[in-house]
């Protein structure tokens, strides 16, 4: 994998991260396209996501600051803080990452053989589509993130650890249904993905001080951490707006067209 081929990789994951259609498949789709060998295996798409994180944590950064206080202060006197609406937020997001947990540690090796397979991709694509077009049904929502629809949208994103399942689109769209407000099920799918992304971040770095990264792939790691930041901070930040606007269906169109052309080119 050259440095044009990681920037492109980058920049297809940090707008793909974000927006509802998939980064996981689109990266895999994108490989294909490329022909890309990378050599450092899963490490690259850990890499890519680690970017968008960041972008997480700048784009988040007052609200993350704020949950940081809160829990800190819930730790100091916990009688005081318990009905604070962060600390129960942060156990919100806690609950949410259950179901992932579950199926990440029992299913991993499943997970990672379909990585490879762009006919799975462009047919689950095709799924996500469905999902997101269902979300044009939804009328007005006006609930707030809780303890049992905050596990039911972690059980959404553990089917997106399959490639092509968008795990923005499968939690946004779980949380709508739910009557969960719009900027509040977007900014939950997006804080909620803060822990998955560092705990997946830990176990690579692990390995990869154990078996090393060559100069010339730590370059193109590097290549595709900047690329994914930016282009996820900007998608994330419009992405808000589209769905304050009641456009998230529309991208529905988009993996559609994506994952029929897949199917079409692999199937022939």
């Amino acid at each position: 994998m050259d440095v044009l081929q990681s920037f492109l990789l980058g920049i297809i994951q940090g707008l793909t991260e974000f927006l509802p259609i998939s980064s996981s498949g689109h990266l895999v789709l994108g490989k294909q396209i490329l022909g890309v060998e990378v050599e450092t295996g899963i490490t690259f798409e850990v890499i890519v996501h680690f970017g968008t994180l960041c972008s997480i944590l700048i784009y988040y950064r007052k609200i993350i600051w704020d949950l940081l206080v809160s829990a800190f202060g819930f730790l100091k006197s916990p009688s005081a803080r318990k009905e604070d609406p962060k600390v129960k937020l942060i156990g919100f997001i806690f609950v949410s990452m259950i179901p992932a947990m579950i199926v990440g540690f029992t299913l991993k090796d499943q997970v990672e053989a379909i990585f490879s397979d762009p006919l799975v991709v462009s047919v689950m694509l095709l799924v996500t589509g469905l999902i997101l077009f269902t979300t044009r049904f939804i009328g007005n929502t006006t609930k707030d993130v809780n303890l049992s629809n905050s596990f039911l949208i972690g059980v959404a994103q553990s089917f997106a650890m399959i490639p092509g399942i968008s795990r923005s689109g499968s939690t946004i769209s779980a949380a709508l249904w739910m009557g969960v407000k719009r900027e509040e099920a977007a900014n939950f799918s997006f804080l909620m993905l803060i822990p998955v992304i560092a705990g997946a971040m830990l176990l690579e770095v692990k390995e990869l001080v154990e078996i090393g990264v060559s100069d010339a792939a730590l370059t193109n790691l590097v290549i595709g951490f900047l690329a994914a930041f930016i282009s996820g901070y900007y998608a994330l930040k419009y992405l808000i707006i589209i769905l304050k606007r009641k456009g998230f269906h529309y991208f529905a169109y988009y993996c559609w067209l994506i994952g029929g052309i897949g199917l079409v080119y692999y199937l022939i």
